[in-house]
C-alpha cells in the first residue's frame, strides 16, 4: 500500500549538513521483517516507523531501525519523527510538551525553547576499565596523557567515551584505525578555547550510513550530558559540535533546567516529503 514518507535532517541549521533519518508515517501493518529490510535499504544511520500510541498519554510511537536492527532509543530519530509528525499533521495533547512513546517508554519533547529538546532519558555511569581503555588508546594511537577522563555510558546504546584534553585532539583522531565488531560505539569529547562558537566537539566512532562516524548522535550527546552534570560541569545551556570531520555541521543545544532534567536540543529540516509503497 502507499504510505506516507519524508526524509529530514536532523541537528543542523543547514539542510543536508546533518544528520539523515527516513520516516514512515504510517507504519500500521508492517511486520518486523518489512520494516527491518527497508531501514536496511534506506542505508541511513535509522529509519522511524510512526504508530498510534499504545499509552493513552503519549501523541504517537515510533519504532527506531537501524540497518540492521531495531534500537530502544536515539536521538535524531526522536527530534526527526517528532517533526515530521507535526509536519505531517499530527495534533499533540499538548502542543508545548509532545510526548513520544518508544522501547524505552515515554520521552517527552519540549517545544518551548529556541529549538524543540527531548528530555535525556536516565543514563547509567560506569568506569570504563583499564583494560578496555588502554586497546581502544592503542587502537587510536592516541598518547595516554591526551586522555583526561574515560567512563563507560548507557542509556539504551552503550558508550565508551574518551575525554581528551581539547577539540583540535578529538579532531585529529582518524576513525578509519578502529575495527567492528571488535570495539563497541566510540565517543570522543573534547573542550573548545572559551569563547568558541561552540563548547565541545563530539565524534562517534561506529560504522554509519557507509561511513566510519555517525555525522550527529543525539543519544551520545545526552549521555554526555547527564555525564557531565553528574559531575557537576554542566550548569548552564552549552552547545555540542559534532560531524565537523565529514564536513557536516551538527549542533547539539543542551541544557539543565531548575527540575534536575536535561533538556537536548536541534533544529529539524524537512527534505523529501512523498509517499512510497510497501
Amino acid at each position: 500500500m502507499q504510505r506516507r514518507f519524508i526524509q529530514c535532517d536532523v541537528f543542523s541549521a543547514t539542510p543536508i549538513k546533518g544528520n539523515g533519518l527516513a520516516v514512515i508515517i504510517d507504519a500500521e501493518g508492517l511486520s518486523d521483517q518489512q520494516m527491518q529490510e527497508f531501514a536496511a535499504w534506506t542505508n541511513l544511520a535509522e529509519t522511524t516507523f510512526l504508530f498510534p500510541p499504545d499509552d493513552p498519554s503519549a501523541d504517537y510511537k515510533v519504532r527506531i531501525f537501524s540497518p540492521g536492527r531495531e534500537m530502544l532509543f536515539a536521538g535524531h530519530p526522536t527530534l526527526g519523527s517528532c517533526a515530521a509528525w507535526l509536519h505531517a499533521g499530527g495534533v499533540p495533547h499538548d502542543p508545548n510538551s509532545i510526548r513520544q512513546e518508544c522501547a524505552i517508554g515515554i520521552v517527552e519533547i519540549n517545544m518551548q525553547g529556541t529549538v524543540p529538546a527531548f528530555i535525556a532519558p536516565p543514563t547509567s555511569i560506569d568506569d570504563l576499565p583499564s583494560e578496555e581503555s588502554n586497546k581502544l588508546i592503542d587502537a587510536l594511537e592516541l598518547d595516554s596523557e591526551q586522555v583526561i577522563n574515560t567512563v563507560k555510558l548507557d542509556n539504551g546504546p552503550v558508550w565508551q567515551v574518551l575525554e581528551l584534553e581539547n577539540a583540535d585532539q578529538v579532531l585529529a583522531v582518524d576513525s578509519l584505525k578502529v575495527r567492528w565488531p571488535e570495539f563497541r560505539a566510540v565517543g570522543l569529547l573534547g573542550a573548545h578555547p572559551q569563547g568558541s562558537e561552540c563548547d565541545y566537539e563530539v565524534r562517534m566512532l561506529a560504522p554509519s550510513s557507509g561511513m566510519s562516524e555517525d555525522p550527529i548522535t543525539g543519544s551520545l550527546n545526552s549521555a554526555l550530558a547527564c555525564w557531565l552534570y553528574d559531575q557537576g560541569r554542566l550548569n548552564q545551556e552549552i552547545v555540542m559540535a559534532q560531524g565537523t570531520s565529514i564536513n557536516r555541521q551538527g549542533r547539539v543545544y543542551i541544557k539543565p533546567d531548575l527540575d534536575g532534567r536535561i533538556l537536548i536540543g536541534g533544529q529539524t529540516s524537512i527534505v523529501i516529503e512523498g509517499t512510497i509503497e510497501l
